[in-house]
């Protein structure tokens, strides 16, 4: 009987971990709170050997390629308008950058085939028995799995569930984003331009498909604040309120936040949990060590499932030896890289005068940015197995328990 896996998210590491899963003969379902795929997004990248390395074995780089934005420079403005740094495609682009809901259906179609997936629901309940976890949905008969991945995210629903209260597991780093979809009405090329004042940053930039399409990026300092994640009208009043007063375009940008279908709103934040796993149920990407911005989390957990995948076929769903494994190859590597979204805020939006020169004038000396350029190449990575090709030779070739592999008794006729 096929080990059954359900895996809670949709956005890039659950479909990532349901390919590999699949292609390794699991029985894996999906279960997504939104009521389809989510599309659009900030622009991801992926950078170094270890994230090249896991896209080529899924078989998606070349694809990937094709969609690289190529980049996406940046200029600072003052509120007159007037430039006061640029950031030229790579410094941000990594080797290879993808918008995000792209990424997302890529992934997505890979493993469609062999996944069942379940738009509009959540879990409500885990309860661990001595054969599997019995899981309660919103909508829908509960059902019993081998094993549960929760793959949702720095806010993980089974995080929750299963660990505890988010309170535990998430620091708040000072400063709070948000992203909406708005026209083009600027006329800008694909790149993007924000006014930066002590504390807060507001940039457009065109959508790299649509040239009559812009996206609006807004960064501001402010320490935790209450409110209802579910409440857009809410979310957008603050955001208002955040960027009051401005000059240059924020007071269009502003205006354009009440016509905008969708709005990403949340903390610039960290997860840190001390064990990704409990029994049968475990944690992969941002809710098991994850940063909100600047951390490398898209290319961690696409990386996290393919490590998390291969320990399960290669321990053969023994989730106790594969759990470990897992967590024992990765923990280093993704808190290395996760290192840099403690950064990010106070990069994107320095929350002095001071702190605003300081960086614009280090910036625009053109041998840092060489030397930040150079650096950002030399990322932290990981050794990984290759999984399908040991597997595959040990189908083959290897005496397991005692019985010879196939091939190899065959040999022996």
């Amino acid at each position: 009987m096929r080990t059954k896996v359900l895996i809670s998210g949709a956005s890039i590491a659950g479909p990532a971990l349901a390919y590999w899963l699949g292609r390794y003969g699991f029985e894996t379902t999906v279960v997504e709170l939104a009521p389809a795929l989510r599309g659009g997004g900030q622009a991801v990248d992926f950078r170094g050997k270890t994230h090249l390395t896991v896209l080529e074995r899924m078989g998606v780089l070349n694809e990937l390629r094709t969609l690289d934005t190529g980049g996406s420079p940046m200029t600072f403005v003052d509120q007159r308008g007037r430039q006061i740094l640029h950031l030229p495609a790579d410094f941000a682009g990594g080797d290879v950058e993808v918008p995000r809901g792209e990424l997302a259906q890529v992934l997505y179609q890979r493993g469609l085939p062999r996944t069942e997936y379940r738009f509009g629901d959540s879990i409500t309940a885990l309860e661990e028995t001595l054969t599997g976890v019995q899981v309660t949905f919103r909508n829908g008969a509960p059902r019993e799995f081998d094993l549960v991945i929760g793959a949702d995210g720095l806010h993980s629903n089974v995080r929750r569930l299963a660990f505890g209260q988010e309170e535990r597991y998430v620091r708040h780093l000072g400063y709070y984003a948000a992203t909406w979809q708005l026209p083009n009405y600027l006329g800008l090329p694909p790149s993007s331009v924000g006014l930066n004042v002590p504390g807060r940053l507001a940039a457009v930039g065109a959508d790299h498909r649509d040239p009559a399409r812009a996206g609006a990026f807004f960064v501001f300092a402010s320490t935790e604040l209450r409110y209802d994640r579910r409440d857009v009208a809410q979310q957008k009043a603050l955001i208002r309120d955040a960027f009051a007063g401005l000059g240059w375009e924020v007071p269009r940008l502003l205006e354009s936040l009440g016509q905008a279908p969708e709005l990403y709103f949340d903390s610039i934040s960290r997860s840190d949990v001390p064990t990704w796993s409990t029994g049968r149920i475990a944690l992969l990407g941002d809710a098991a060590c994850g940063a909100t911005i600047g951390g490398m989390g898209t290319g961690t957990a696409v990386v996290a499932a393919y490590v998390l995948a291969g320990e399960l076929a290669r321990a053969r769903g023994d989730h106790r030896t594969a759990f470990a494994r897992y967590e024992h190859v990765l923990r280093d590597y993704a808190q290395g890289c996760q290192k840099g979204g403690d950064r990010t805020g106070r990069f994107l939006a320095p929350g002095t005068a001071t702190g605003l020169r300081v960086r614009n004038g280090l910036l625009n000396r053109r041998w840092i940015l060489d030397k930040m350029l150079e650096m950002g190449k030399q990322i932290s990575s990981v050794d990984l197995p290759d999984y399908a090709a040991e597997l595959s030779n040990a189908a083959a070739f290897s005496v397991v328990g005692g019985r010879v592999g196939p091939r190899a008794a065959r040999r022996r006729r």
